[in-house]
């Protein structure tokens, strides 16, 4: 089975993605909200997010719009 993992912000940019991507895919996805979950900003950053929202399946990095950068969430 595929891990998924939604990386967001909760602004209006994200959360839009989040009903759009993240709540349509066959595979469960876990949804981390970055701005209560600093603690897995790094987590995001070694994986390879750049920005939020993004969608990581398996390793690979999907970058959707562009809501905020990783680096303001630190």
């Amino acid at each position: 089975m595929s891990k998924a993992v939604f990386y967001h912000a909760g602004c209006p940019v994200c959360v839009s993605a989040e009903h759009t991507v993240a709540d349509c895919l066959n595979t469960p996805v876990e949804k981390v909200h970055q701005g209560e979950a600093r603690s897995r900003v790094s987590e995001a950053e070694k994986l390879g997010v750049k920005s939020v929202p993004a969608l990581v399946i398996d390793g690979q990095v999907f970058h959707i719009n562009h809501g905020a950068d990783l680096s303001i969430l630190k």
